[in-house]
This record gives structure tokens, sequence and C-alpha cells, in this order.
């Protein structure tokens, strides 16, 4: 049975590389393509996949909120980061959504290829840079302590603890804004107070921490 690739990219020209570089191959069949989360949501209903190539920023629902709904409503689907972005708040964001592995799009035709297998089969395919950036991340995070059941030993509110499972599923400063109805710069303030009280220096170190894992 050939592998069946869902694409989620709004770039035209984008798509049309990530093509090119499907094109030919045997084994693997790109059963469809979107040009947003939710248009990718909404054909999987009818069109099965194994894996989705997955774009970060595209209109309606971005890529790590719809890798995030993905996980919800279809976890059998492997979810590949395709994207320019590199920097550590994406790689966060993508990770805790639930990505299995995070690709550069400059990548050429045989490291996609090779990070599809190494994804399906259980691995977590990532860009040199990216592996580097998450490697670093993870030696700056502490060990595991106590879940966020026990954050009265840390001093947080109700209000801070919300946030934290905010943070953990994923969400921009952005979103969880609108979700907390509260103003951006309140959520930054509520993080510093978090980051103070836990004794971390940023977002994967606070949900570590916080949660435990």
């Amino acid at each position: 049975m050939p592998i069946s690739v869902a694409i989620a990219e709004d770039n035209r020209f984008a798509l049309r590389s990530c093509l090119d570089k499907l094109a030919g191959i045997p084994h693997l069949k790109v059963a469809l393509t979107a040009a947003n989360g939710q248009e990718l949501l909404d054909a999987l209903e009818k069109k099965p996949a194994d894996i989705v190539l997955m774009d970060i920023e595209m209109p309606v629902l971005n890529g790590i909120e719809t890798t995030a709904a993905l996980r919800q409503h279809y976890p059998h689907i492997k979810v590949l980061m395709l994207t320019t972005f590199d920097d550590d708040e994406k790689i966060f964001q993508a990770i805790l959504a639930g990505a299995s592995g995070y690709l550069l799009k400059e990548e050429p035709a045989e490291v996609l290829i090779a990070a599809l297998h190494d994804t399906l089969n259980g691995g977590a395919a990532m860009s040199a840079t990216i592996a580097m950036k998450v490697l670093k991340m993870m030696r700056q995070s502490p060990a595991p302590t106590a879940p966020v059941a026990e954050a009265e030993d840390y001093g947080l509110t109700e209000r801070e603890i919300e946030l934290l499972e905010q943070l953990k599923a994923g969400y921009t400063y952005e979103r969880i804004a609108t979700h907390l109805h509260i103003a951006i710069g309140t959520v930054r303030k509520h993080i510093e107070h978090i980051y103070r009280k836990l004794r971390v220096k940023n977002k994967v170190e606070a949900v570590q921490k916080a949660f435990g894992k």
C-alpha cells in the first residue's frame, strides 16, 4: 500500500515545490492538498491520509492550531511540520501541539522522503538546525518535578494554572489572550509571574516543571 500524504500549504509556489519533490515516488501518493488548516480538517473527513506535511503560517487556521486539532480528531495521522520558521517559539509550539517532526522547506527531496518514512516508523525527523535547537532547549530545562496539581507548592494562582494549560496546548500569546478574554500585555505579565514562581527562564522549562514532563 502506498503512503497517503496530505499537504497543508497556502503558498502555491511552496506547494508546487513540495509536489515536485514527491513526484515519481511509487510508494507515495498525495491524497489531498489544502490552503489552510480548516480546509485540511474538512478534506480529511472524506480522504484519509497517513501523514500531513504541515505549513505553519496559514489563514483561517494555522498549522500549529491544526496540528492540535488533528491530535484530537485523527490521532493516528502523523504530522510533519514543513516550514521556513526555525525560531524557538514555533518549534516549542509545534512540539506541544503534537507534531512528530519539524523540517525546513529548503530540505532536498531525498531528505523529505526519508523524513516521511522516519516519521511513520515512529521517529522524530528534524532538520539539523532544528535538532540542535531542541537539544539546547532540553539541556536548559530542569529535571521534572511536581505536576500542576501541586501548584500550591509554587504559589500559582488559578489564572496562572489556566494560562499554563494554554501554553502546554501550544497556543500563542494572542490565542491565549483571546481564550482567556484578557489583553496580550496581561498574558505576558502572568507569564513573568509564572517564571518567577517556578524559577524558570522559558516556556519549555515552565511547562516541564509544572506538568512533571
